[in-house]
């Protein structure tokens, strides 16, 4: 292949295609797929964020299968299996009042706050993509990484099956013209992402004998550069370095951070990677 039909790596901010569609080209009934359809993935984000840790720290102790459909959805108070009415997501929980029916123990606000959060995110990824298969892999793009940024910011855990499925996916999207960063791109990004954090976890290690970076950590910002692209991991890591130090002096000053100082750091990289994402944040010259 000659050099000039290679993807050109310079390109300027605004010219991988970061234009909000006009609204005339939306029909209301676009949006409210897109709106539904977040809620039920939503609903399963719940399920996702709940038993994927259990499944990995609890896989020698479980003495009953456990995973992602068995067993039933149930309170966790009474263990009562929750019956389909009781599993429709928000209208569910509205109506219930935020408690069980049969124990009346209160329900977690996670559950709706992440499936009206997921419907939210899917129907920006309509706005900001238009009727598009770009706009469903938005979607995928979005959807993984609030499970990640909650199942890390309650356990600390950055699960393979879901950093190596977004980097995957972005790299196939990017190959096949299914999201907007070039696949030349999209595989350096992917490549500095992961070493640039491991550069940096490295050096710390060895400066002060302690571990400052989790391997989750670096597969996370790989899979995310496989999506922004590589002229925009600058942007994304000085978001997302900034967002967690402030995070982490005023939880600090508040003496909620912990006897070993450390916070879970998937959030601010997926918030970060989220907005370039989407903004077309870049360092394109």
């Amino acid at each position: 292949m000659p050099l000039s039909s290679w993807p050109n790596l310079l390109m300027p901010p605004g010219a991988m295609g970061w234009v909000m569609p006009q609204l005339a080209h939306i029909t209301v009934m676009q949006v409210l797929l897109f709106a539904v359809v977040g809620l039920v993935i939503g609903s399963f984000l719940n399920v996702l964020i709940y038993r994927l840790p259990i499944m990995i720290l609890s896989s020698d102790a479980l003495t009953a299968p456990f995973n992602l459909h068995t067993p039933r959805s149930h309170c966790p108070t009474c263990q009562q299996a929750l019956q389909w009415h009781a599993l429709i997501p928000v209208f569910s929980y509205a109506i219930a009042k935020g408690r069980c029916r049969h124990c009346g123990a209160v329900i977690s606000w996670r559950y709706p706050f992440i499936e009206i959060a997921t419907s939210v995110l899917f129907t920006l990824c309509l706005l900001k993509f238009g009727w598009t298969a770009q706009a469903w892999m938005a979607c995928f793009f979005a959807a993984a990484l609030l499970a990640l940024a909650w199942i890390d910011a309650e356990t600390f855990l950055l699960p393979d099956v879901l950093t190596q499925a977004l980097l995957w996916v972005g790299l196939i999207g990017s190959a096949m013209s299914l999201t907007p960063t070039p696949l030349m791109q999209a595989l350096s990004g992917a490549v500095l992402g992961y070493s640039i954090l491991w550069a940096v976890g490295w050096a710390f290690q060895t400066w002060s004998g302690k571990d400052g970076m989790g391997q989750g950590d670096l597969k996370l910002l790989a899979a995310l550069g496989a999506w922004v692209g590589v002229w925009s991991l600058l942007p994304l890591l000085l978001l997302a370095s900034v967002s967690g130090l402030i995070f982490g002096l005023v939880q600090k000053m508040r003496g909620q951070l912990g006897h070993n100082g450390y916070f879970a750091f998937g959030p601010f990289l997926a918030l970060s990677g989220f907005a370039c994402f989407f903004l077309g944040i870049s360092m394109g010259v």
